[in-house]
């Protein structure tokens, strides 16, 4: 054989490779929202904003995300590529935005998955501190460590990491199912408001912050078509995981809100979760189930925290394999591992990023506790607005591109899906200040960088037709 001819072999792309079912799928969804992660620690921060109108919150953005679904999942039958969202704005909204799509989702999913390492070392150094009674240990090294084993797991093959979930998911819905049991059991206080509920209005204050707060949680039923090389039979397996994921992250999650109403009163709800959102859940498990139980849970809160961050490398890595493939960034990002099948230099170069992060941050002395949060609310507010761009990219596909489907699935539930995402957005920007804690340049430096991503991913485009049209040409992942 040549030279050249070895070259090409070398050369040519390989395919991602992987088995999962609808299960198995579904249950890589829901780690992404982390259900005790979320029960323990976001939903209090919801509930700070929201009050009693918490479980609602969830319900509206529940319909409105099944109502994107109806879109997407057709759209899905027709892109039949595992480029996610940056797929397809590419195929409804151009290439240039396509790229620029692409941009905000890889920085999205890299800010929301670095909540996890100051998240997971808040966590475990309570723990070993105050239920251990062992040595205070700096919050980087744990942060490191968790960075760490999802590399390690990230790099594999991704049914490695299915396996990991499934199992971690079963443990944590157990948990929080046992929780609203015995909330709802115990009842309220007297004089406390009982177990009453409130609907939201775009008027209400900081509603925006708690709205983004919610659908942050959905985020993750992108997966559903990001794996799509890596499931078994993906034209049915897609579809049921995603209404599965969105459908049951809702219905749980206003559960466990609702569940939280219960414990404290409708009335103390809100006042309670400001004066301790981080200890809520903890304490309340204290009365409801005593000490001991509270213990095994922090331990599955740890193991809730990593299952959650691999979740997410996993998607951010396959966003930058998808770039890499298309050749917008190096092409060694695009690589895959010969034996695992996976993305393995894109899912180390973003362990490798993350683990720098921590460093820095623990250097200049960073409290974890605003650090988590900021970071999970940049990164979905980044995706956030490339949900909208997806909302309007369907819409716009099925324009040029006429289907068999009946007009409700690619018109009319896309645009729909689109009013609903684009209010959601307006208010996140509106109230985005009391996300960041009320800091002006702060507030105004990010607002400017996540919009200017955008642009940027636009203008690289632009640039890449003009000088590299044949990579101009595969953007979207139209390569395949």
């Amino acid at each position: 054989m040549s030279g050249e001819r070895k070259a090409a072999v070398v050369d040519q792309p390989r395919r991602l490779q992987g088995n999962m079912g609808v299960g198995e799928l579904a249950m890589s969804v829901l780690a992404f929202s982390a259900p005790l992660t979320t029960v323990a620690g976001f939903i209090p921060v919801l509930l700070m904003f929201g009050g009693k109108t918490g479980p609602a919150i969830y319900l509206v953005a529940t319909v409105v995300l099944l109502v994107f679904c109806v879109g997407f999942t057709a759209m899905g039958r027709t892109v039949a590529n595992p480029g996610g969202f940056y797929s397809f704005v590419t195929q409804g909204l151009g290439r240039s935005a396509g790229l620029g799509g692409a941009f905000l989702a890889t920085f999205g999913y890299f800010m929301i998955g670095f909540f996890a390492p100051p998240f997971f070392a808040i966590t475990v150094q309570n723990y070993v501190e105050n239920n251990l009674g062992g040595p205070h240990i700096g919050w980087g090294w744990y942060a490191l460590a968790i960075v760490a084993v999802t590399t390690a797991l990230a790099y594999r093959r991704i049914d490695l990491s299915a396996k990991v979930l499934t199992v971690v998911m079963v443990l944590e819905v157990v948990v929080v199912v046992v929780f609203d049991v015995t909330s709802f059991a115990h009842g309220s206080p007297a004089g406390a408001g009982g177990i009453s509920l409130s609907l939201p209005w775009v008027t209400d204050p900081n509603i925006g912050v708690a709205l983004l707060f919610v659908v942050g949680n959905f985020f993750g039923f992108e997966a559903t078509v990001i794996f799509r090389e890596e499931v078994k039979d993906p034209d049915r397996t897609i579809p049921r995981a995603t209404y599965l994921s969105v459908a049951g992250i809702g219905v749980f999650y206003a559960l466990a809100a609702w569940a939280y109403i219960a414990f404290t009163g409708a009335d103390k709800a809100q006042s309670t979760a400001t004066g301790d959102p981080g200890g809520m859940f903890t304490d309340a498990l204290t009365e409801l189930l005593g000490k001991t139980v509270v213990d095994i849970v922090t331990v599955l809160l740890m193991t809730s925290i990593l299952a959650s961050m691999l979740s997410i490398h996993n998607v951010t890595a396959r966003y930058l394999y998808s770039l890499g493939t298309d050749g917008v960034v190096p092409r060694a990002l695009g690589k895959v591992h010969p034996r695992h099948g996976s993305p393995f230099v894109a899912a180390s170069l973003i362990g490798a990023l993350w683990a720098i992060g921590v460093l820095l941050f623990a250097a200049l002395g960073s409290d974890p506790n605003v650090l988590y949060a900021r970071a999970s609310g940049i990164g979905s507010f980044a995706i956030l607005l490339l949900l909208f761009a997806a909302s309007v990219a369907v819409f716009f596909h099925f324009r040029r591109n006429p289907s068999a489907e009946p007009g409700w699935k690619t018109t009319a539930a896309p645009l729909l899906s689109a009013a609903g995402i684009g209010v959601v957005a307006y208010l996140a920007v509106t109230n985005y200040a009391d996300l960041l804690g009320g800091s002006g340049f702060l507030t105004s430096f990010f607002l400017f960088f996540t919009f200017a991503l955008f642009l940027v991913g636009m203008v690289h485009a632009r640039v890449l037709r003009a000088r590299r049209p044949e990579v101009y040409q595969r953007i979207g992942r139209q390569d395949l």
